[in-house]
């Protein structure tokens, strides 16, 4: 017996919309398009970093958490990067060697370490929050006010749909 679906019936796509009807198109497939447009923003933006402060992607997502998030555990980095657990922790690992990561104990959690920039690292994040801010107005100049608050409110109901649906990979596509 086939297991059921956990994707609730009203979250299915509906028989009448469904996508085999045309030809697949990966230009036009939503998550190619916005793999291909995150890296090339990650890479645009990582040039700029890279040559001035020799960082990473992963070393600036990192700091990037702790610079507006405070301490943390190297989980929590995880959840809100979206980056696997070896990612983080080889970011954390480098960080900590150029001397911009601080580590103290959990006071909640003696097998955990909270994490947090050090005066170097908070130093070099706050020359690279002006560098993002001039690489986002210059991405998001085509667009007006509007677009770019409806591209922000875009974002928020896909990321929202994602975490209503849970473990979508297994559940795509199941008839139930």
């Amino acid at each position: 017996m086939k297991p059921m679906s956990t994707v609730p019936v009203r979250d299915r796509p509906s028989p009448t919309s469904a996508p085999e009807a045309s030809p697949f198109r990966l230009e036009d497939f939503l998550p190619y398009r916005l793999s291909v447009t995150a890296n090339r923003v990650s890479r645009a933006f990582a040039r700029l970093y890279a040559e001035r402060f020799g960082l990473t992607i992963p070393e600036w997502r990192v700091m990037a958490v702790l610079g507006t998030g405070g301490p943390m555990p190297a989980s929590a980095i995880v959840e809100r990067t979206a980056m696997d657990k070896v990612k983080v922790s080889r970011a954390v690992a480098a960080l900590e060697a150029k001397g911009y990561l601080a580590r103290r104990p959990h006071p909640e959690d003696r097998r955990s370490a909270l994490l947090e920039l050090g005066p170097r690292g908070r130093a070099v994040f706050e020359q690279i929050v002006p560098l993002a801010r001039a690489l986002e107005a210059e991405l998001t100049a085509a667009l007006g006010p509007q677009d770019r608050a409806l591209l922000v409110e875009l974002l928020a109901r896909l990321d929202a749909r994602l975490a209503r649906l849970g473990a979508l990979p297994q559940e795509v596509g199941d008839p139930g």
